[in-house]
């Protein structure tokens, strides 16, 4: 086929962020692709950019960093003041840090991630094997809570579990001292949510984080904002600050959808997938989800480093091009490689992105997500969905997609079930839970004790 040389700015392209989207994006893409094979002219809330839907195109734009380079500056139109000043999607693209830069500054920061973040993923540090105790604790932590309203009940997986406790983890990998970090998270929330107080939420919470990295910079611990520091001197409060917040923000909000779509799949699932489960291949689950419903799924902007050929277009120098990795997932040339009925599923999935600038925590996530998921189904003795899984509630932005809520039936255990004993040679675990008068003075914990007293 002929390339179509017709240049973005020309063309009508049809919005994205509709209706139909919202309620089943795959048939979005699936008209898209209809329509323009794997890329495709999109309007993102009047702003027109490529959105890449071929998982062969996908890998391409991912894996060429140079042909494809973030940053912001590399956007013509933007250069060009095309991009209206209150577009929507501006103030979640114009925090500069490490999953948005591009230029020089990104390799070394990359760099002090990928170093900051070892003692965290990697099992053979003690790091890791205490983030892992933690993980089971907060998990514990929860359920027990849930557990309040009686041994059987109606709850909210996804406010009362999926969405607090990667929070928790992350305020634990931050160095909050104690449930100090829950006002942090309660705007976390805020800002994910993006409602009408999201604005005011971003500064305390960004006012919040600068304040805890003075803290570290004067006093370090063994926590990821020291370890960053440590691996990257020249980071300034401001730099160091926005860093935490794509940490907290893109962890939380990554590992809280998939712990709850993994829940969805395994409840609803044929017995294939409790099976899985019961045998421990709860990384495996994982990965059979984010084949079908990624979590994130469209990548922040990259931009053509010069006239390039993609698809059936020709996509110009510092065109925006956004991969969507729940539409090359869906790719037939793709799909149709990958057996629904086995238990195995497959890692080629790009729910990480691939390439150099793969997810550098994603070991981390999963980690939090298996840990979350494995308690949930050793806790509770039945969980059965309180809706038809065609009327779970939905939200859907640009990046994400996730449940806005889960509702289950439930019954626990009749006593709770410890986790497998830790390896006798390894460091014990430290107490990572605060004390329990400081747990109920924290706005965390009054909201979700508050979620037990309503029913909800």
């Amino acid at each position: 086929m002929d390339l179509d040389h017709t240049r973005l700015e020309a063309m009508t392209p049809e919005p994205l962020l509709t209706r139909d989207y919202e309620t089943r994006p795959s048939l979005v893409y699936e008209r898209l692709r209809q329509r323009h094979g794997p890329v495709a002219p999109v309007d993102l809330l009047g702003v027109p950019a490529w959105l890449v839907l071929g998982y062969r195109e996908a890998l391409q734009v991912l894996q060429d960093d140079a042909g494809w380079p973030k940053g912001l500056e590399n956007w013509r139109a933007r250069s060009e003041g095309r991009v209206p000043a209150d577009w929507p999607l501006g103030p979640s693209l114009e925090v500069n840090h490490v999953l948005i830069q591009g230029g020089p500054g990104y390799k070394p920061l990359r760099t002090a991630w990928d170093a900051a973040l070892k003692p965290f993923q990697d099992p053979r540090h003690p790091q890791a094997k205490r983030l892992k105790s933690a993980v089971t604790a907060y998990a514990d932590e929860l359920i027990t809570l849930v557990g309040q309203a009686g041994g059987t009940g109606l709850a909210d997986l996804s406010a009362q579990f999926s969405r607090p406790l990667p929070l928790m983890v992350a305020s634990h990998l931050l160095g909050f001292p104690g449930s100090q970090g829950d006002d942090a998270l309660m705007d976390m929330w805020r800002v994910l949510d993006a409602g009408p107080d999201a604005e005011p939420a971003l500064e305390r919470l960004l006012a919040t984080l600068a304040e805890l990295a003075a803290v570290k910079l004067e006093t370090p611990g063994d926590d990821f904002p020291s370890h960053l520091l440590a691996a990257h001197p020249e980071l300034s409060l401001d730099e160091l600050a926005r860093e935490l917040f794509m940490l907290l923000g893109m962890t939380s909000d990554h590992v809280g959808i998939l712990i709850s779509n993994t829940v969805v799949e395994v409840i609803s699932g044929e017995s294939s997938v409790r099976a899985s489960l019961s045998a421990g291949m709860v990384r495996e689950t994982m990965n059979r989800v984010v084949m079908r419903k990624p979590p994130l799924v469209n990548f922040v902007p990259r931009f053509a480093a010069r006239d390039t050929p993609l698809g059936n277009y020709t996509v110009r120098a510092g065109d925006p091009v956004w991969v969507s990795s729940a539409a090359a997932h869906a790719d037939p040339l793709f799909a149709k490689h990958v057996a629904p009925s086995t238990t195995v599923s497959t890692r080629a999935h790009l729910s990480w992105g691939a390439g150099p600038r793969q997810c550098p925590a994603r070991e981390l996530a999963s980690t939090v997500a298996a840990v979350g998921v494995g308690r949930l189904f050793e806790r509770f003795s039945h969980l059965d969905l309180a809706l038809p899984v065609d009327q779970l509630p939905w939200r859907s932005s640009p990046f994400m997609r996730g449940l806005r809520s889960l509702p289950v039936r439930y019954e626990l255990a009749s006593v709770p079930e410890r986790p497998p004993a830790q390896d006798p040679a390894a460091e014990p675990a430290e107490t990572v839970l605060p004390d329990p008068s400081a747990r109920q003075r924290s706005s965390l914990w009054r909201y979700l004790t508050g979620l037990i007293r309503t029913g909800r």
